[in-house]
């Protein structure tokens, strides 16, 4: 390294003395009068001397320990590259002493070469060297932080090289660049297990979860690229009467290289590969194997850019329990604790099954411990301990401390910025003065997410337990996520006009807070209200307006949501070809109503079930437009007042991407039947005095079932069934043509402008194809448009790509079936239109869930002969029906 030497002292003494030169053979001692230092440019004075030890008045030997001490003492710091103690004067038994210093060098830049933008600035976090001593250390560490920074991304060659410059700007600096080649990633080839004979090679691949086989198509390339859907016959067939192999090679090529890894990466990384490793023993543990070990795994090279690894197993035997006894326990019998257990003597030997059974179960939350945990012992432990292993059998003692009752001290909150405590305080479960309970801790986890306004994989109950007092402090750790949406989209559609939507969606509103600008983000918040706005357009054709405003804890004290609800819906038909002034419009209906509803948490059977109950108005306005839905008369009025009445039960455990749990739904929608009353009215009564006033009751039932897979949190099954029926108080009037159901397409009412109606989605199909009556519209005697029962079925696969609150992202493929009759008596519950496909779902807080799927629909649209076939839909907000 480069030292800048100092040359003669500009002291006293002509010649200063280097203390390391004099006669250690006889050491004198002297007082120390003086000490400078010299030869700094960065570093203070005052500091360096302190840091050697040495002070004025010292009584010290020359040379001797304190000399040494101090030069080891400079050296140590590693800012020094070079350092000497001289001796500029003696006077008597006084001695000046001077420390001839060189400073290190300091990086006084940090440059990369080699990567984008991105890699430089997350690596720039990395190698936070600037302003540092410049050593070799330092420097390796970065190296190695680079190389370990491309080592997790798959790139196992990275070459690093590291150029110093001294930096003419700036005094006693060097200018450090890396320049990085990180070469081609690093594939896996093949994994290759020895030892196996229970578990297939298959099996095991599954479980590494991160270390995957990469797909080879080598020499057969073009051919294999074509059959990438058929199976090894075929592909067998095709590669022989191609001629690129003899038969020999495509059987070895067959056996040995048929595999298709599309949807996970291949690329090696050593973090993920010994993570992998573990999970593949926790698979044999899982099976009894409960010896199972990897004697040994080699990893090498096959050519420049991948590598093979062979993995040397041994089994072991596969053990079963036998005998389990319990020890410890006062409080339950050991037949309790067993049957609580759920493993039966003869049962595969499982550690993972038994810690789960033993201490807690998320999917089943009926555990052992749950027994204690949730009568106050927090304290709980149980151990299983193998006290006998005979032949191919387990014998357990289970070793139980129960430890005292714990009362809940204290209950607080935290990270709640924007949300105030009250309204977090109201949704917890578990409360001071209570025995502790672990369902009711796991059950407020679940009601502050299901809130939506915090993350709800970073809700954490920190337990603060004092065994002495038998209490427990418990603090709820939250972090505020964005909630409030906006949507709007939009463009000009020449003649047809603006076609768009502008919606502001406020969910964590406050009423309170209106006047104190300070809460004001953007509007005023923190009371848990939810507050709506929306407009709608599709030029002339349809407009919509809505406002929303709802509270779900009226009067503060008790979960009894209000809400209030207006809405004015115009459908227009236009005649786009006529420009003069009114001249396209060709009739219109609106509707136009008004919702109040209260709605209520219950506790039986369970609390999770709530009563809503709503009143609402509705005035239908149409003009030269009553044929479409039905009608004798094309122009009229009707009104309706509707009470709903929702029975619900919801346990889901996320709004956004729901893991567990159900959603049913019960719903029954009754207007009273006062045409019924109506002595005058009669079979023979014109349309317009039947329908002056609507006559209905409309019956609702929709259930959602949500189960994980694979013992994993991003695979989800959902299952939902959905049915509808329209009826009538009698023959008098009959079912009324308004308020029946449209079915098919994305469910959307903004594609579908079918006001009045009630829309349900069937993926597959175009819009409202799958509605009776669409066919006979325009004509001289118009069926009524909409059916008056339904049902529809949908079966989901979920994967989770992105738990991320800010953009949370998931997959989907589903298959779905349902229909829709204008008549009872045509009503044929096996007789569905059936449809199957993939789809996709972002939710983004700014937005909402946006969705987009492709559907086929596999059968024939009515009044059509073929197949509906392909189908792309797009979806804003929840789709529930």
């Amino acid at each position: 390294m480069a030292q800048i030497r100092l040359g003669q002292s500009r002291f006293a003494s002509p010649k200063p003395v280097n203390i390391l030169e004099l006669n250690y053979a006889k050491p004198q001692k002297f007082r120390i009068a003086e000490i400078k230092a010299v030869g700094l440019s960065t570093l203070d004075e005052v500091a360096i001397i302190s840091l050697s030890g040495l002070k004025i008045d010292d009584r010290i030997d020359v040379p001797g320990d304190a000399i040494s001490g101090a030069l080891k003492k400079l050296w140590g710091q590693g800012i020094i590259g070079d350092v000497k103690i001289l001796v500029t004067k003696i006077e008597g038994e006084d001695i000046y002493l001077l420390l001839d210093l060189t400073e290190r060098p300091r990086f006084s830049r940090v440059e990369f070469g080699g990567i984008n933008k991105t890699q430089e600035g997350e690596l720039r976090d990395k190698v936070n060297i600037r302003g540092r001593v410049v050593r070799d250390d330092v420097l390796n560490t970065a190296k190695r932080n680079i190389e370990k920074y491309y080592l997790d991304k798959g790139f196992l060659n990275t070459e690093v090289k590291i150029i110093q410059d001294r930096d003419t700007t700036l005094p006693n600096s060097v200018k450090l660049r890396f320049d990085i080649d990180p070469k081609s990633k690093v594939k896996i080839n093949e994994i290759a297990f020895y030892g196996n004979d229970e578990i297939s090679d298959r099996a095991l691949k599954g479980k590494l979860k991160k270390t995957k086989e990469h797909a080879r198509v080598s020499i057969f390339k073009d051919v294999y690229s074509r059959l990438l859907d058929v199976d090894k016959e075929s592909l067998t067939r095709s590669l022989l009467s191609s001629q690129v192999a003899t038969s020999e090679e495509v059987n070895s090529y067959i056996n040995k290289n048929f595999k298709l890894n599309f949807f996970n990466g291949s690329k090696y990384i050593p973090k993920e590969y010994r993570s992998d490793k573990e999970k593949a023993i926790s698979f044999y543990n899982s099976k009894g194997f409960r010896d199972a070990k990897i004697l040994e795994d080699s990893i090498y090279k096959f050519n420049e850019d991948k590598i093979n690894i062979d993995i040397s197993l041994e089994e072991g035997n596969k053990y079963y329990y036998r005998n389990i006894t319990f020890t410890g326990n006062y409080i339950h019998d050991d037949d309790i604790l067993l049957a609580k257990l759920g493993i039966q003597k003869g049962d595969v030997y499982d550690k993972e099954t038994l810690d789960k059974r033993l201490n807690y179960d998320p999917q089943k939350g009926d555990d052992v411990s749950s027994l204690y945990q949730d009568n106050g012992y927090l304290f709980f432990s149980i151990d299983p301990v193998e006290i006998n292993v005979s032949g191919d059998s387990i014998d357990l003692e289970m070793r139980i401390f129960e430890g005292p009752q714990v009362t809940v001290n204290s209950v607080g909150i935290k990270g709640n910025d924007r949300t105030s405590d009250h309204v977090v305080m109201r949704e917890i479960r578990i409360l001071p003065g209570q025995k502790f309970n672990r369902s009711l801790l796991v059950r407020t986890i679940r009601e502050l997410s299901t809130l939506g306004y915090f993350d709800p994989e970073k809700i954490n109950p920190d337990l603060r337990p004092n065994f002495e007092s038998a209490t427990v402090d418990i603090i709820f750790e939250l972090e505020e996520r964005p909630n409030d949406q906006i949507e709007l989209s939009g463009g000009w559609g020449g003649f047809f006009g603006f076609v768009g939507t502008v919606g502001l969606v406020f969910n964590n509103f406050s009423i309170k807070n209106i006047g104190d600008f300070k809460k004001w983000d953007p509007l005023p918040v923190g009371d848990g209200q939810k507050l709506s706005l929306r407009i709608q357009a599709n030029g002339q054709a349809f407009q919509n307006y809505s406002l929303s405003l709802s509270e779900p804890w009226f009067g503060g004290k008790k979960p009894n949501s209000l809400s209030f609800a207006f809405n004015h819906s115009v459908q227009r038909q236009v005649d786009y070809f006529n420009q003069t002034p009114g001249g396209g419009d060709l009739g219109f209906f609106k509707i136009t109503g008004v919702t109040l509803g209260l709605s209520k948490r219950i506790t039986w059977p369970d609390d999770y079930f709530s009563i809503s109950n709503s009143l609402q108005f509705q005035n239908y306005e149409f003009n030269q437009f009553g044929t479409s839905f039905g009608l004798s008369y094309p122009t009229g009025n009707s009104k309706s007042v509707t009470l709903n009445t929702t029975v619900a039960r919801n346990n889901v455990d996320n709004t956004i991407y729901p893991r567990q749990g159900s959603n049913i739904i019960l719903s029954a929608n009754m207007t009273p039947p006062y045409n019924s009353l109506n002595k005058s009215l009669n079979e023979e009564s014109g349309d317009q005095e039947k329908y002056k006033w609507l006559e209905y009751h409309k019956w609702m039932f929709d259930a959602s079932f949500y189960t994980p897979l694979f013992g994993s949190t991003k695979f989800v099954a959902s299952a939902r069934a959905h049915m509808g029926f329209l009826g009538s108080y009698g023959n008098k009037i009959g079912i009324i043509p308004l308020e029946r159901f449209v079915m098919g397409g994305d469910g959307m009412n903004f594609n579908n402008f079918a006001l009045g109606q009630e829309i349900v989605g069937l993926r597959g199909y175009e819009n409202q194809t799958i509605t009776p009556g669409k066919n006979s519209r325009g004509t001289a005697n118009p069926e009524p448009y909409g059916g008056v029962v339904y049902n529809k079925y949908v079966m989901e696969l979920r994967f989770l790509v992105s738990p991320n609150p800010s953009a949370t992202i998931f997959l989907l493929t589903f298959a779905e079936a349902g229909n829709n009759w204008g008549d009872y008596k045509d009503f044929n519950p096996y007789d569905l239109k059936k449809s199957a496909g993939v789809g996709a779902r972002i939710f983004m807080p700014a937005f909402g869930l946006l969705g987009v799927d492709w559907g086929y629909g596999f059968d024939a649209m009515p009044g059509t002969l073929k197949p509906s076939g392909p189908q792309f839909h797009f979806t804003i907000g929840q789709q529930f029906r």
